[in-house]
């Protein structure tokens, strides 16, 4: 029986490539046409990808966290005599395989039409920016408009063309390319805008000290559950757009994010789903849980996890500005805590403070919507009892 390529099918129009998320089957298993067999996260939702054939699975060529372009090989499969294989809408084929930049760029490309290729704003913004518009015709591009990707690329093969000696080439861990990606996500799809709080850290101070010897939680699993608290009462921090921007889908659960560290300076994003709904005592029990699996590497972020929590202090940084990590489409960032002078009649007093900094996607909250989301977290902390 023939063993055919399964390729990935265009997911959305313009789309150039795509985060392999999951596989939902393993080699050996039959499988139906239209079965679905694994998961993608593209810039508007999280997708499970069905099969084209009927047959059984013989291989995955590719890894779990990759980016892939739309027509990459994910995987082989064996299929009844005469079964052709199926066209992915664009990408690389065996017969046409995927632009080398550093390649390219050694030697002039073929010039395109100009009127064939189409030149986003934010591109044109871009080629301006490096003095590039009028080579816009000879910078090679996988699809029919040319994408700051594009753009980006041929830069870094222009560099790339230099000297081997002079640097040593490191493949980059999974986990970083799948940060990366969302990361790109971000800055591509989001108006970002940041606000700051200060936060009385006593009382929360005060209550650890009371728990510390029996292993209760630390302070900031105690300010984790006062932002999931808010976020209860926030629709805004609960959503996310939708592709035409004329609609936000509000999710009914607060399925909160938690930014971890991984050795080797790696970043992975624990999730602690339907926090609104538990206990305190459950709550701090599920934050462990899922945080200890998220440093076994497994990053745990959908597209309903529309908040995550970096805990920037536990690294000694007072403040920092977060950057919105799609799918989030808000960051908190807790700083490390301080001395604060304040005012004690004629003289002052010292209180120990956090400083708490969020950014978030201005398409879906305002100004005023965030700083009432804020205040309502630094209500909570100054305020935290145990239950």
């Amino acid at each position: 029986m023939p063993i055919i390529s399964v390729r990935i099918p265009q997911l959305g129009e313009g789309l150039q490539e795509a985060l392999l998320v999951e596989f939902l089957k393993q080699p050996g298993d039959s499988i139906k046409r239209d079965d679905p067999i694994y998961v993608m996260e593209t810039d508007k939702a999280t997708t499970d990808v069905e099969s084209p054939y009927d047959g059984t699975l013989v291989e995955w060529t590719v890894e779990t966290g990759s980016v892939l372009e739309i027509g990459t090989e994910i995987a082989k499969m064996e299929v009844a005599d005469g079964v052709k294989e199926m066209s992915a809408g664009h990408g690389p084929t065996e017969s046409t395989p995927a632009t080398n930049f550093a390649t390219a760029s050694s030697a002039a490309p073929a010039k395109r039409a100009k009127s064939k290729i189409q030149i986003p704003p934010k591109t044109r913004k871009l080629l301006k920016e490096q003095g590039l518009l009028e080579l816009a015709d000879e910078i090679p591009c996988s699809g029919s408009k040319l994408m700051p990707d594009d753009v980006e690329a041929y830069l870094a093969a222009a560099v790339a063309v230099g000297s081997a000696d002079d640097y040593e080439a490191q493949p980059l861990p999974q986990s970083q390319i799948t940060l990366n990606y969302r990361l790109g996500r971000g800055t591509q799809s989001c108006i970002p805008v940041t606000v700051m709080n200060e936060v009385n850290w006593s009382h929360l101070q005060s209550v650890r000290a009371t728990v510390k010897a029996s292993g209760g939680p630390t302070g900031f699993v105690m300010a984790l559950w006062c932002i999931v608290q808010a976020l209860k009462h926030h629709d805004a921090f609960r959503s996310t757009l939708s592709s035409d921007g004329r609609t936000r889908n509000v999710y009914h659960r607060v399925n909160l994010g938690i930014a971890v560290a991984l050795p080797g300076d790696q970043m992975v994003t624990a999730v602690v789903r339907e926090a609104d709904e538990m206990d305190q005592a459950t709550f701090f029990q599920a934050v462990r849980r899922q945080i200890e699996t998220a440093r076994d590497g497994q990053d745990q972020a959908d597209a309903s996890t529309t908040v995550t929590v970096s805990n920037i202090g536990k690294a000694g940084m007072r403040i920092g500005i977060p950057a919105i990590v799609a799918p989030a489409v808000a960051t908190l960032a807790i700083g490390e805590t301080y001395q604060r002078p304040v005012p004690d009649g004629d003289s002052f007093k010292f209180q120990t403070s956090a400083t708490l900094t969020l950014s978030f996607d201005h398409r879906l909250a305002n100004g005023v919507g965030a700083a009432n989301f804020m205040n309502q977290v630094k209500d909570g902390i100054e305020s935290f009892s145990m239950d």
